[in-house]
């Protein structure tokens, strides 16, 4: 089984992806953390992102589902994945699908966080951080509605889309994304 968590910077989707992934006996795939880690055991991917990443470059899609595919072939991925931070845009989403087929594998469910902009703003000012100032913020949301949003229309059209209300107790919507991912 593999699903996706989307939702937009500060929906909660790294606390959620966790806590799916281990209720349901999932590899949580959180695509920044695959990264250092792949950069850091000093794998070929890893050397290959590295090098984009030290020029403060994106890591090119196709090696990030490489490292997908990799991390998908491991005993500890044997009941499938949750993926969290990735796809980000809709030629993403097309080229991980392209990938997963290579391995006989699909998105079986794309689980959307939708959160309003207001808790949204909320929940990224609380983690005090340096760079989420309202305006950093407002920003990182206009580009995540032009960018990531476009996905959203991708697996509805698939058919494999489910929204769950982002709001309320940790475990509340906790209970939803189970439901959901059912």
């Amino acid at each position: 089984m593999i699903i996706l968590l989307l939702g937009a910077p500060g929906a909660g989707k790294g606390t959620q992806a966790e806590l799916l992934a281990r209720s349901l006996k999932l590899k949580h795939l959180a695509t920044g953390d695959m990264l250092r880690a792949e950069v850091k055991a000093g794998t070929e991917l890893g050397k290959l992102a590295e090098s984009y990443m030290s020029r403060g470059d994106l890591v090119p899609d196709d090696v990030v589902i490489r490292m997908i595919e990799s991390k998908l072939k491991a005993a500890d991925a044997r009941n499938g994945a949750l993926l969290d931070g990735f796809p980000r845009t809709t030629a993403q989403a097309e080229a991980l699908d392209t990938g997963l087929a290579r391995s006989g594998l699909r998105v079986d469910r794309a689980i959307y966080l939708a959160v309003s902009e207001e808790e949204l703003v909320r929940r990224m000012l609380g983690r005090g951080r340096a760079d989420d100032t309202p305006e950093a913020i407002r920003r990182r949301l206009v580009v995540y509605r032009a960018q990531t949003e476009p996905v959203i229309d991708y697996y509805k059209g698939k058919g494999r889309f489910t929204e769950v209300p982002g709001e309320g107790a940790v475990e509340d919507i906790q209970k939803r994304l189970a439901r959901a991912a059912s």
